[in-house]
């Protein structure tokens, strides 16, 4: 009875000496640092800084800190019912500021055309390519989502300053590759994507292949969901032979290093395009317009 008793005394003794640093917490603000890969293709200027939370192309000099907001009343009053604060209108501000700078870098409000005689059917962020010949369809889907590689960037060496050319953005997507023939039931689908370490050889270098096959199956003709019970071929421990004619398979149907580096062209401008009409939206929907 005794001990019980001692020892809830000395439990509660350790509870009431909690230091009061144990209770309050710090939270440090999360910082993005989205990066890219140069390559051949068509590139523009990383200046995301609604990303990457620098001041660069901010006219109006000023921004709140995130999470932060010094008054919850509405300071405009517009009819749609919504909140419009301080905040929202630095917001606004700032959205303005870099719709205008993203304009400035955007080469051309028209898309670039891949060669060798492809169709272009775009919905949303996915593209379609599709090509018909002798015979065969041979369809190339890819999307613009999650596009962009991330890459780490080389901080300055002390007395170093920082390079005047910023990272240039390029948008490297998985794609697929379906070739169809008239008298089969069922497609070749080749599931393709650029590594990382094949991308932007340098002068001089022996020329490889910028893209690379994965995974390849059979699946049934008109079905847009891949089925997960028709077998699917690994190229990770396929045998060289037969994985270069499978790229040379492609090769002959018009799918090769020009075809590859062209879609990286379309897809960083597609992709450019999304992003200045995200920016759009998001200002509208902030401004309530």
């Amino acid at each position: 009875m005794f001990k019980s008793i001692s020892r809830a005394v000395s439990i509660a003794t350790r509870l009431t000496k909690t230091s009061p640093a144990s209770a309050a917490r710090t939270v440090e603000p999360l910082v993005r640092s989205a990066l890219c890969v140069p390559n051949s293709a068509t590139t523009r200027p990383f200046t995301r800084s609604i990303w990457m939370m620098c001041s660069n192309g901010t006219a109006s000099g000023y921004r709140p800190r995130l999470f932060t907001s010094k008054g919850v009343l509405p300071s405009v009053s517009c009819g749609c019912g919504g909140l419009h604060t301080e905040g929202d209108k630095a917001f606004g501000e700032f959205l303005n500021d870099e719709i205008k700078e993203e304009r400035k870098i955007q080469k051309s409000n028209t898309l670039p055309k891949i060669s060798g005689g492809w169709e272009l059917d775009l919905n949303g962020t996915e593209a379609k390519l599709i090509k018909s010949l002798s015979g065969e369809k041979v369809t190339v889907t890819f999307n613009v989502n999650n596009s962009i590689p991330p890459n780490v960037e080389e901080e300055p060496e002390a007395g170093q300053k920082p390079t005047e050319n910023e990272p240039e953005i390029v948008s490297t997507p998985n794609f697929v590759v379906e070739v169809m023939k008239q008298s089969a039931n069922q497609a070749l689908v080749f599931d393709c994507h650029f590594p990382e370490d094949e991308i932007g050889h340098g002068e001089g270098e022996e020329e490889s292949d910028i893209f690379a096959i994965r995974e390849v199956s059979f699946q049934p003709a008109g079905e847009t969901d891949w089925k997960e019970t028709s077998y699917t071929l690994n190229t990770d421990s396929l045998d060289w032979a037969l994985y270069d004619h499978l790229m040379d398979f492609l090769a002959d149907r018009g799918v090769d290093n020009t075809f590859a580096d062209e879609l990286m062209e379309l897809s960083t401008a597609l992709e450019h395009q999304e992003y200045i009409k995200f920016l759009e939206d998001l200002n509208g929907f902030v401004k309530c317009s």
